[in-house]
């Protein structure tokens, strides 16, 4: 299968927010690719993907679009807790799959899933860690390896979204594996990319709920704090924040032997700074699809671009498993207050 020959097919299940941002991603931006059919239980997510995006094959369920569409690939962006079962449905269909993070939420689906790829060699299988395309992680991560800080030992890294009164994401608490499986593990897996994916050996985790009581129910927090031990005497330090008053801000600093480097510290939206009554300062972004808007499109050319054959996978479902480990073992922490082996 050449570029040259005709468009990928591809298929996406889920239409939520992130589904929506792929699937235009795919109809308006990504080349070398057809959105050819979608799936969702909701209806007005349905009617959204024939309205707004001319989808012309729609279905209600992911096996019904397996088994009805003529598909190459599909997108998975569901719930967490159907990752790995959907994962390897498609990839027994015989497609190509994408599936947003993390893969599972425990090491025995993911390794399972890992099981079902290694009978299928030619189908590609990658979990969206957005950041690994960012343009100014992807800069860092050079910088790193042309040996711009020397070693690197230690990451200081953190997701913290913007306060939302309503607490939507208090609702998937109990789905989402927890604050640091939903969020954090996108800092995991920078973590062990920025130090060369050493061996995870103990974690430990604190946190507090500041703003949503209803998540001590699930046993979450609304910000809560990690430090993952690595082999070799790596260390990573993790915070997460669902309680940001100014905007949304992912930021990580690496700290290495001959110097140390940072990637969004600010939150800067661009490159204006305002001086007046309120002093000097500069707008923030809001959320993570504002932050990652670029870095969405080119993770999802990077999976047309690995099926087709033109470049490798950038990332394996290996990394993935690691990063739900180590998620899992950060939640054990908070929940016994103990450092928790890996």
């Amino acid at each position: 299968m050449s570029a040259s020959n005709r468009p990928l097919r591809i298929g996406i299940a889920g239409l939520g927010r992130l589904g929506m941002r792929h699937a235009e991603n795919l109809t308006f931006r990504v080349r070398h690719c057809d959105l050819v059919a979608a799936c969702s239980p909701v209806d007005s997510e349905r009617d959204a993907a024939r309205q707004q995006l001319g989808i012309p094959q729609v279905f209600d369920s992911l096996e019904a679009m397996l088994q009805g569409a003529d598909l190459d690939a599909v997108v998975l962006v569901t719930p967490t807790s159907l990752h790995a079962e959907q994962t390897i449905a498609v990839l027994e269909a015989g497609k190509h799959v994408f599936i947003e993070k993390p893969l599972a939420l425990n090491v025995a689906d993911c390794e399972r899933v890992e099981a079902v790829k290694a009978r299928h060699p030619d189908q590609v299988a990658m979990v969206g860690f957005v950041r690994r395309f960012d343009p100014s992680y992807a800069n860092a991560y050079a910088s790193i390896q042309a040996d711009a800080v020397g070693k690197p030992f230690l990451v200081r890294s953190q997701t913290a979204d913007q306060y939302s009164p309503d607490g939507f994401f208090v609702r998937f608490a109990g789905t989402s594996g927890g604050i640091f499986m939903d969020c954090s593990v996108h800092d995991i897996d920078l973590a062990r990319w920025m130090l060369g994916s050493p061996r995870a050996l103990r974690a430990y985790a604190s946190g507090t709920i500041a703003c949503h009581p209803d998540l001590a129910q699930h046993q979450d927090v609304d910000n809560g704090l990690a430090i993952v031990e690595f082999e070799g005497g790596a260390r990573a330090v993790l915070y997460a924040s669902r309680t940001f008053a100014h905007g949304h801000e992912t930021q990580t600093e690496v700290i290495g032997t001959r110097g140390q480097l940072q990637v969004g510290a600010g939150a800067a939206r661009d490159r204006v700074v305002y001086s007046d009554q309120h002093g000097v300062r500069h707008l923030a972004v809001q959320d993570f699809f504002e932050r990652f808007e670029q870095a969405f499109q080119l993770e999802m050319q990077a999976f047309v671009d690995s099926c087709w054959g033109t470049r490798p996978v950038p990332l394996s479902l290996s990394d993935a498993t690691e990063a739900t480990r180590i998620g899992l073992a950060i939640t054990r922490s908070l929940r016994s207050g103990q450092v928790e082996p890996v």
